[in-house]
Order: C-alpha cells, then structure tokens, then sequence
C-alpha cells in the first residue's frame, strides 16, 4: 500500500515515521507543509494521483488552542478547508480529531454518538473539520483523541518536566480530567487500522487507558524524570486564568475501537514510562 503521511514533522507524524520500519510492507509519502501543502486542493489531488497513494493518513492540524481563538479563519482553514482537500483526491482517509467536539461538561466517559458542543475556536474547526470529511468521504476512518504527549515536538510532559528542573514551586491544575495518550500508541492504533483485515469506516475514539488530573499527570511526570526538588500544588482552573476555557471532563469512552480492532490498549502510565525512557535515551 502506499501511504501518505500528513503533518509528518509534529508528534504523531513523527510517531508514524519511527513506527514505520516496523511496518515495512508500504510505501510511505512523509510530507509537511514544505513539501505538501494541503491547504491546495490542487496540490493535494495532484501529489496523490502522480504518486498513486492509496491511503492517507491526516496527522497535520492547527493546535494551538489560545491561537485559534484568536485566528478562527487560518485554524479552519487547516482543520476544516484542507481536509475537505484531502477527502476530494479520492482515497481512504484516517484523519485524527480531539476531545475538542465536546463541551468538556459530562461525567460519563464520551462515546462517539453522543453530542456535540464544542466551547472554542479550535474544537469547533475540527468538527468541521469531521463534517467535511465524512460528507465527501463517507468511508473514512476518524480517531479522536485528547491530551496527546510525545518525545517529539513541545508538549505538555517536556514542559512539566523542563519547569520541574527549574523552579521550587509549581502549581498544576486538578479540577481538570483526562486521559494522557501517548502518541507512539496513537501510531500504533493507527497502523492496527490500516492492517485490519477489513476496513471499518466510521468515527472512534482512542487514548491510552486510565484517567488522571493535571496535577496527577505532572506528579507521575516528576516521579519517573526523578525530579524531586520541586514541590508540585493542586490549584483549581480559575487559578490558572486560561485565555480560552479547557475541558474539565475529557474521558473517552474506546470501547468500540476495542470491539472492533479486538486490541488491548496500555495504561496512560505504562505509556509516559516508556515515552520518559525514550526521552531520557
């Protein structure tokens, strides 16, 4: 098969590239906005008829959530506009979305019927984002996913620990809860997609499993990076004083990536001890 990856120099695409050599059976496209800009329907179409990719899997999105309050037009452009580019040139598509959708409200684990109501500029951009997709493409696979953290790019784990080296106090957040999703997992959900002996459209929701804090995330952070010359404090979310409102419940619900793929999914822990020794290799 060959495979384009989008969005190929952040964490997830990074993650596809490492994972690859594993999975030598295709041929891979890595491409980022130097050598693929998505944002042209016309390149777009053009790349994936000349190089007869079959696949493509979407790892490129506009993150930054306090930007895209900020700049609502270039967030859709990246997470709505080029996806709909995507779906146009005509292939299988797995493309990855966030817990964003929601409003971050409910106390039940999320599942992939259940409403949405995104609260920000960037979980509205990646819904439509979805929309676009499954309107021109309705056998495309979508993954959503929260609170992902690798040993590539800026993230939340390499923060927590460059802070925990620098300061003697810190203050993390506990009133907001999720799943810690390690993105060399995430690739590995993804490959387990594309090498199912079927091919099962639709939308599904994959984190590692377990839930935590913030303030429990950066504790298991300092314990594994062996920091203990920082004291770490629980504060309430209206301490922090976001720029734009974060969830404070983004659990989901992965039972039916489970049913379908018949996979077992690691532990958040297991995930950042392994990401932490990769780090500290």
């Amino acid at each position: 098969m060959r495979i384009l990856v989008t969005g190929a120099n952040g964490q997830l695409g990074n993650e596809m590239r490492v994972l690859s050599v594993a999975h030598p059976g295709h041929e891979y496209f890595f491409t980022d906005v130097e050598e693929l800009d998505i944002t042209c329907r016309e390149a777009v179409c053009r790349f994936v008829r000349e190089q007869g990719v079959d696949l493509i899997v979407n790892c490129a999105a506009y993150t930054n959530v306090d930007r895209a309050e900020e700049d609502e037009p270039t967030a859709l452009r990246i997470n709505a506009d080029a996806v709909a580019n995507l779906a146009a040139a005509g292939t299988r598509i797995i493309h990855i979305s966030t817990d964003y959708v929601f409003s971050g409200d409910e106390h039940l684990p999320c599942r992939e019927d259940d409403p949405v109501a995104p609260r920000t500029a960037y979980g509205r951009t990646k819904l439509e984002g979805e929309k676009q997709l499954l309107s021109l493409c309705p056998e495309a696979v979508i993954l959503r996913t929260a609170w992902l953290y690798s040993s590539f790019g800026n993230n939340f784990v390499k923060t927590m620990i460059r802070l925990g080296r620098e300061k003697e106090q810190l203050g993390v957040v506990f009133d907001q809860i999720g799943t810690p999703t390690y993105a060399a997992d995430l690739a590995a959900a993804i490959f387990t997609v594309i090498e199912a002996p079927e091919w099962h459209s639709g939308i599904y929701h994959f984190t590692n499993e377990g839930v935590c804090s913030w303030y429990d995330f950066t504790l298991a952070i300092h314990e594994l990076a062996g920091i203990t010359s920082c004291q770490v404090r629980p504060i309430l979310s209206e301490e922090y004083q976001y720029r734009t409102p974060r969830p404070h419940y983004s659990v989901l619900d992965k039972s039916k990536f489970k049913h379908t793929f018949g996979v077992d999914i690691p532990h958040w822990m297991d995930g950042l001890k392994r990401c932490v020794e990769r780090m500290n290799e």
